[in-house]
């Protein structure tokens, strides 16, 4: 079957269901109805940290709601694409998808606001301003467009700037350079004169290994030895400016999200609250016991990017952020919104969290 008639055929079951929808004002009774829902990612299938956290999000949904929600997990290439998870869930092909908002910039570039911006927030300040700062508003204000709901999901906390096959030592060394980085990040490399290049993670391997591509950033030690990138490239350089805390998202068809009952809707927002905690935790113990496994291998070298080159980078940056706020209404809203808490929160990250980590050091 065509992918098209596919995504046709489940998407006239999804509206069919939705004829009936039950408002999230409505009674807080437990409900009796059962649900067998489908989840696409755009992860390869049981990938630890995010594949898994998509299986622990399904696992949760099911055990809270006693088994009348069950969620089947499909992973990147099991039923589509990694990279159609948005369009089938928006058109009712699947009730759930679980990705990376940043994916998604060539429907809204405002989307990737709600992953990660270079230079931007880290995980504690992303989870701040989404559920205190009104940025979770305003992503379910860009996505219903779309019939699109969309929940925090997982983070993977702040990553690593990536692999490279040649020293960076300054910014002219990015130029030719054709790596795959998403998103913002993506832009800010082609104003250096690199070339992005957005690949599925499936696939990040092989094209480092044959260089099809020159360097890749994508997660942390925990997920780049389970991909193997320490075997296809030398230089392993940190900060990851381009992805300091980059949330993961879980969507959900608005048709098929109408039709659960309140208890059942409670259960999908806690559970996606429970796996974001759970996939920072996961990262967070698993990272350092990589990176010590990395560190000792004789065939990788872990390096800092200089000083000159974050300082080009970030001053790209922000110019990236303002030219496309300026061309794009709902983009430079978030982003007033972004920057704004980001200001507020500077303060009190100074005093806190980067004054207790140098306390370590006396």
């Amino acid at each position: 079957m065509k992918r098209r008639e596919f995504i046709g055929g489940l998407g006239s079951g999804a509206a069919l269901a939705a004829c009936a929808p039950q408002s999230e004002t409505q009674s807080n009774t437990r409900s009796t109805e059962h649900f067998s829902w489908k989840m696409v990612t755009t992860w390869i299938p049981n990938f630890p940290g995010l594949g898994t956290g998509a299986n622990t999000l399904a696992r949760y949904i099911g055990e809270l709601s006693g088994g009348r929600f069950e969620v089947q997990v499909y992973g990147a290439g099991e039923l589509l694409p990694a990279l159609e998870t948005f369009d089938a869930v928006s058109q009712g092909a699947v009730e759930l998808g679980h990705g990376a908002a940043y994916y998604w910039r060539g429907k809204t570039q405002a989307a990737q606001f709600f992953a990660t911006v270079p230079f931007g927030m880290n995980a504690h300040e992303m989870n701040a301003w989404l559920y205190y700062g009104g940025g979770l508003e305003l992503w379910r204000e860009i996505y219903e467009p779309f019939n699109l709901l969309p929940f925090p999901a997982g983070n993977t906390g702040v990553q690593m700037g990536g692999w490279f096959n040649k020293t960076i030592d300054s910014m002219e060394d990015l130029r030719g350079l054709k790596m795959r980085i998403p998103g913002i990040g993506g832009e800010v490399l082609r104003r250096a004169g690199g070339t992005p290049v957005n690949l599925p993670n499936s696939e990040i391997f092989t094209a480092l290994q044959t260089g099809s591509i020159d360097a890749t950033e994508w997660v942390s030690p925990y997920n780049d030895l389970a991909l193997g990138l320490h075997q296809a490239a030398r230089y392993y350089y940190y900060p990851g400016w381009q992805e300091p805390g980059p949330t993961l998202e879980c969507i959900v068809n608005l048709d098929a999200w109408n039709t659960l009952p309140e208890d059942l809707q409670a259960i999908v927002r806690v559970a996606c609250q429970a796996v974001t905690l759970d996939m920072i935790s996961e990262f967070m113990a698993r990272n350092p016991i990589s990176l010590a496994q990395l560190a000792q291998d004789d065939t990788v070298q872990i390096l800092k990017f200089p000083e000159t080159v974050l300082a080009g980078l970030k001053s790209l940056t922000l110019e990236v952020l303002d030219e496309i706020a300026a061309e794009d209404a709902k983009f430079a809203k978030i982003w007033a919104s972004y920057r704004a808490f980001m200001e507020i929160s500077r303060p009190w990250q100074e005093i806190s969290e980067q004054a207790s980590f140098a306390t370590r050091a006396l």
